[in-house]
């Protein structure tokens, strides 16, 4: 199930690359990617896991509320991050020239069916 909504994902965002369900600590529960030459999606999605936990900790300590989302934007693609739970969260990565709206408004509409596949 995780799967299909995040191949749906990424193949109704023009430029959408991949999607990728994961943990905090890095390990994917579901992913699709796109294949790209010379990007290792995976290792992205990893990589930034570790980000997000400091700018988790990071809102916590500033009782600013719960994060929600987070977009990182390279020379070269943009990542959305929707937060699903204190555990879990699921990143898209566009590129560059991406429809990042589109992107952003898919997450928002898929986050509840992945909540509740998560539950």
């Amino acid at each position: 199930m995780f799967a299909d909504i995040l191949r749906k994902i990424v193949e109704e965002t023009r430029g959408g690359a991949g999607a990728v369900l994961m943990g905090y600590d890095g390990i994917a529960i579901d992913q699709y990617f796109r294949p790209l030459e010379g990007v290792d999606l995976q290792l992205v999605a990893v990589e930034y896991a570790n980000i997000l936990k400091d700018i988790k900790r990071t809102a916590e300590i500033l009782d600013s509320g719960e994060m929600e989302e987070v977009t990182i934007r390279t020379g070269g693609f943009q990542v959305l991050i929707r937060i699903l739970n204190d555990d879990y969260f699921v990143a898209l990565t566009i590129e560059k020239d991406g429809n990042f709206g589109k992107g952003r408004y898919l997450l928002m509409r898929e986050a509840p069916s992945l909540r509740a596949e998560l539950a």
